[in-house]
């Protein structure tokens, strides 16, 4: 995956390695952040509809898991083929993509 490449490079250039349980810690705390906005933007779920989400908010988010991935030693893309096909057996077998746990 590409991103995964320029966020492997990103991390390399400034020196920013490390270990796998900090990135797992920083991906959280992003999608903590993300959380808040649709809690503040929707009003703690009172109008659903209003939902926002920034960008960078994302973008953070993002940037962090793939940094997870690439700490972890996994490859992103293939990570995401593996969910996908699990999903795909999911929706073929049940009708529903959700795990059924719940």
């Amino acid at each position: 995956m590409d991103e995964q490449r320029r966020v492997a490079a990103f991390l390399a250039e400034h020196d920013l390695s490390t270990s796998p349980t900090y990135r797992v810690l920083d991906l959280v705390s992003e999608v903590g952040e993300l959380a808040k906005e649709v809690e503040t933007s929707t009003e703690y779920g009172a109008d659903p509809e209003a939902v926002a989400v920034a960008e960078d908010e994302l973008g953070d988010a993002l940037f962090a898991l793939l940094a997870l991935a690439e700490e972890s030693g996994h490859d992103a893309g293939a990570a995401l083929e593996t969910s996908l096909a699990k999903y795909e057996r999911r929706v073929a077998e049940s009708g529903d993509a959700g795990s059924g746990d719940a």
